[in-house]
Protein backbone atom coordinates (compact mmCIF):
# COMPACT_ATOMS: atom_id res chain seq x y z
CA UNK A 1 0.00 0.00 0.00
CA UNK A 2 1.09 3.02 -1.06
CA UNK A 3 1.42 5.99 1.94
CA UNK A 4 1.22 10.05 1.75
CA UNK A 5 1.84 11.61 4.51
CA UNK A 6 3.48 11.20 7.81
CA UNK A 7 2.33 12.90 10.96
CA UNK A 8 2.61 12.67 14.51
CA UNK A 9 -1.07 11.33 15.65
CA UNK A 10 -1.67 12.86 19.59
CA UNK A 11 1.97 13.75 20.26
CA UNK A 12 3.18 10.70 21.53
CA UNK A 13 6.01 10.08 18.92
CA UNK A 14 4.25 7.63 16.93
CA UNK A 15 4.18 7.94 13.55
CA UNK A 16 1.20 7.06 11.07
CA UNK A 17 0.82 7.88 7.98
CA UNK A 18 -2.55 8.65 5.81
CA UNK A 19 -3.90 6.10 2.95
CA UNK A 20 -3.61 7.10 -0.17
CA UNK A 21 -6.93 6.66 -1.22
CA UNK A 22 -10.58 8.17 -1.45
CA UNK A 23 -14.10 7.68 0.26
CA UNK A 24 -16.55 10.26 -0.34
CA UNK A 25 -16.76 13.49 -3.21
CA UNK A 26 -19.08 15.66 -2.13
CA UNK A 27 -21.20 17.92 -4.98
CA UNK A 28 -22.05 21.34 -3.36
CA UNK A 29 -25.44 21.33 -5.40
CA UNK A 30 -28.18 24.76 -5.50
CA UNK A 31 -31.18 22.16 -5.14
CA UNK A 32 -30.31 18.54 -4.21
CA UNK A 33 -34.27 17.40 -5.47
CA UNK A 34 -32.98 18.41 -8.93
CA UNK A 35 -29.61 17.69 -8.77
CA UNK A 36 -31.10 13.81 -7.49
CA UNK A 37 -33.22 14.10 -10.22
CA UNK A 38 -30.12 14.34 -12.68
CA UNK A 39 -28.00 11.87 -11.39
CA UNK A 40 -30.98 9.28 -11.50
CA UNK A 41 -32.21 9.93 -15.17
CA UNK A 42 -28.27 9.24 -16.07
CA UNK A 43 -29.13 5.54 -14.40
CA UNK A 44 -27.67 6.44 -10.37
CA UNK A 45 -29.76 4.74 -7.69
CA UNK A 46 -29.07 7.06 -4.78
CA UNK A 47 -30.49 7.48 -0.98
CA UNK A 48 -31.31 10.02 1.32
CA UNK A 49 -31.97 9.63 5.19
CA UNK A 50 -34.13 12.83 5.01
CA UNK A 51 -34.17 15.01 1.57
CA UNK A 52 -31.82 17.37 2.41
CA UNK A 53 -28.50 15.04 1.19
CA UNK A 54 -28.07 11.83 -1.19
CA UNK A 55 -25.78 9.25 -1.53
CA UNK A 56 -24.69 7.50 -4.43
CA UNK A 57 -22.77 3.76 -4.00
CA UNK A 58 -19.96 4.62 -7.05
CA UNK A 59 -17.67 1.74 -7.01
CA UNK A 60 -15.36 1.62 -3.86
CA UNK A 61 -16.65 5.06 -3.10
CA UNK A 62 -19.52 7.39 -2.68
CA UNK A 63 -20.52 10.50 -4.35
CA UNK A 64 -23.32 12.68 -2.47
CA UNK A 65 -25.44 15.77 -3.13
CA UNK A 66 -25.57 17.93 -0.97
CA UNK A 67 -26.63 22.11 -0.50
CA UNK A 68 -23.54 24.28 -1.80
CA UNK A 69 -23.90 26.44 1.23
CA UNK A 70 -24.41 23.91 3.83
CA UNK A 71 -20.98 22.16 2.48
CA UNK A 72 -18.99 25.71 2.23
CA UNK A 73 -19.96 26.30 5.98
CA UNK A 74 -19.34 22.67 6.71
CA UNK A 75 -16.07 22.33 4.37
CA UNK A 76 -14.67 25.77 6.25
CA UNK A 77 -14.29 27.92 2.98
CA UNK A 78 -16.23 31.02 1.52
CA UNK A 79 -18.91 30.47 -0.92
CA UNK A 80 -17.22 32.18 -4.32
CA UNK A 81 -18.93 31.94 -7.64
CA UNK A 82 -16.71 30.01 -10.25
CA UNK A 83 -15.21 26.84 -11.15
CA UNK A 84 -13.55 25.39 -8.04
CA UNK A 85 -10.60 23.89 -9.62
CA UNK A 86 -11.69 20.21 -9.60
CA UNK A 87 -12.70 18.01 -12.30
CA UNK A 88 -14.71 14.24 -12.07
CA UNK A 89 -13.81 11.97 -14.52
CA UNK A 90 -16.09 8.80 -15.48
CA UNK A 91 -13.71 6.28 -17.55
CA UNK A 92 -15.37 3.93 -19.58
CA UNK A 93 -14.12 0.45 -21.69
CA UNK A 94 -14.60 2.36 -25.27
CA UNK A 95 -15.12 5.31 -27.33
CA UNK A 96 -18.68 4.23 -28.20
CA UNK A 97 -19.13 4.50 -24.13
CA UNK A 98 -17.79 8.16 -24.41
CA UNK A 99 -20.31 9.12 -26.96
CA UNK A 100 -22.92 7.12 -25.18
CA UNK A 101 -22.86 9.06 -21.67
CA UNK A 102 -22.09 12.00 -23.33
CA UNK A 103 -25.22 11.93 -24.84
CA UNK A 104 -27.27 10.25 -21.79
CA UNK A 105 -25.82 13.34 -19.80
CA UNK A 106 -27.07 15.93 -22.50
CA UNK A 107 -30.68 14.05 -22.68
CA UNK A 108 -30.84 14.78 -19.03
CA UNK A 109 -30.14 18.16 -19.09
CA UNK A 110 -26.37 18.44 -18.86
CA UNK A 111 -24.74 21.13 -20.90
CA UNK A 112 -21.65 19.73 -22.92
CA UNK A 113 -18.51 21.74 -22.45
CA UNK A 114 -16.38 19.53 -25.02
CA UNK A 115 -17.72 16.76 -27.30
CA UNK A 116 -16.46 13.59 -27.65
CA UNK A 117 -13.49 13.35 -29.97
CA UNK A 118 -9.40 11.83 -29.76
CA UNK A 119 -7.74 13.51 -27.08
CA UNK A 120 -3.27 14.54 -26.93
CA UNK A 121 -3.01 11.37 -24.54
CA UNK A 122 -4.17 8.57 -26.96
CA UNK A 123 -7.63 8.18 -25.63
CA UNK A 124 -11.11 9.80 -26.05
CA UNK A 125 -13.07 11.83 -24.49
CA UNK A 126 -15.60 14.45 -23.76
CA UNK A 127 -16.80 16.97 -20.72
CA UNK A 128 -20.10 17.69 -19.31
CA UNK A 129 -21.24 20.34 -16.99
CA UNK A 130 -24.41 18.49 -14.55
CA UNK A 131 -26.92 21.17 -13.50
CA UNK A 132 -24.95 23.11 -10.75
CA UNK A 133 -21.66 23.85 -13.13
CA UNK A 134 -19.64 20.41 -11.97
CA UNK A 135 -17.72 19.28 -14.57
CA UNK A 136 -17.25 15.31 -15.44
CA UNK A 137 -14.67 14.11 -17.99
CA UNK A 138 -15.89 10.80 -19.81
CA UNK A 139 -12.88 9.11 -21.09
CA UNK A 140 -11.44 5.85 -22.62
CA UNK A 141 -8.20 5.65 -21.75
CA UNK A 142 -6.81 2.76 -23.51
CA UNK A 143 -3.27 2.58 -21.18
CA UNK A 144 -5.31 2.30 -17.99
CA UNK A 145 -8.04 -1.04 -19.03
CA UNK A 146 -11.14 -1.09 -16.96
CA UNK A 147 -11.52 -3.74 -14.02
CA UNK A 148 -14.90 -6.02 -13.96
CA UNK A 149 -15.83 -3.91 -11.06
CA UNK A 150 -15.22 -0.51 -13.33
CA UNK A 151 -12.61 0.67 -11.21
CA UNK A 152 -9.10 1.68 -13.15
CA UNK A 153 -5.20 1.24 -11.62
CA UNK A 154 -1.73 2.97 -12.78
CA UNK A 155 -0.21 -0.58 -13.06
Amino acid sequence: MTRTAVCNVGGGGHNETMEQRLSLVTLGVSDVARARAFYEALGWSGESPDGSIVWFQAGGMIVSLWDRASLAADSAVVEGAGWGGVTLAHNVASPDEVDRVIEEARAAGATVGREPAATFWGGYSGVFLDLDGHPWEVAHNPGWPLSPDGSVSLH
